[in-house]
């Protein structure tokens, strides 16, 4: 029902609000709410949920790349360990190769900055597993364009990114440092522009009890299957790209 009001005109909605607004006609009643445990300017967890069980961020996306696991195969570049590539490529993957921007990682097969990485080959990769990064990275129109130098023609590049999210990374407190957040419409738009002519899907996970129980460092098992699978446009936890360069 909630639809039909769309079919009014903007003037009418506003007359119609200002009615509600002015004999407190809305549902549930102002001041009726109870906030009960979440009625605290902290959250519950500062780390994400990590210290309850899994984080809501990461059953979102698990379930993109659980999605996109075929693609997980051949040669499969990832970024800090090789998890994901282990996880849902198996044996369709016939190297695995780990990426880090600063030696020192001894699970780092190539250490380069994505914004600047000519020593990598065109063309190196069947999959790039690019998850949780994008946000950490100032110049992402560089990163997005080796992304799509080094990745085969009808190879993948996987990538997820933090749409209503805390910030996790400060740089004076860490070596990172996090400078943006996403819509599935920018990360959209970026897909475009740098890899101009590739097969691309954007999706968006979550809804505003998700992102709600993400703030407050909820961990995903603390909600309902149900709860957690329903996707609203509106509330944007994850924003995730499949994109296939041509």
């Amino acid at each position: 029902m909630s639809s039909l009001r769309y079919l009014l005109s903007p003037a009418t909605r506003a007359r119609i609000g200002a009615f509600r607004r002015k004999y407190d006609l809305h549902w549930p009643r102002r001041g009726s709410v109870s906030f009960g445990d979440l009625r605290c300017v902290s959250p519950i967890s500062k780390s994400f949920g990590l210290d309850r069980g899994q984080a809501i961020d990461r059953y979102y996306i698990e379930a993109f790349l659980a999605a996109n696991s075929a693609r997980i195969a051949g040669r499969v570049l990832e970024l800090g360990d090789p998890c994901y590539t282990q996880k849902f490529g198996g044996d369709r993957v016939t190297q695995s190769d780990v990426l880090h921007v600063v030696a020192g990682n001894p699970a780092a097969t190539i250490i380069a900055d994505l914004g600047d990485a000519p020593h990598i080959p065109d063309d190196s990769f069947d999959c790039i597993i690019f998850t949780q990064t994008l946000q950490m990275i100032y110049d992402m129109g560089a990163t997005l364009r080796t992304l799509n130098r080094i990745t085969k023609p009808g190879g993948s590049v996987l990538i997820t990114t933090a749409g209503i999210a805390k910030v996790g990374r400060r740089l004076g407190r860490d070596d990172w440092g996090e400078y943006w957040r996403h819509t599935a419409q920018g990360l959209e738009a970026q897909v475009k522009e740098f890899f101009p002519g590739a097969d691309a899907d954007v999706v968006n996970y979550g809804n505003v009890l998700s992102a709600c129980a993400f703030l407050q460092g909820l961990a995903s098992d603390e909600l309902e299957p149900f709860e957690l699978d329903y996707v609203d446009e509106d509330f944007e936890v994850i924003i995730a790209a499949r994109v296939i360069p041509r």
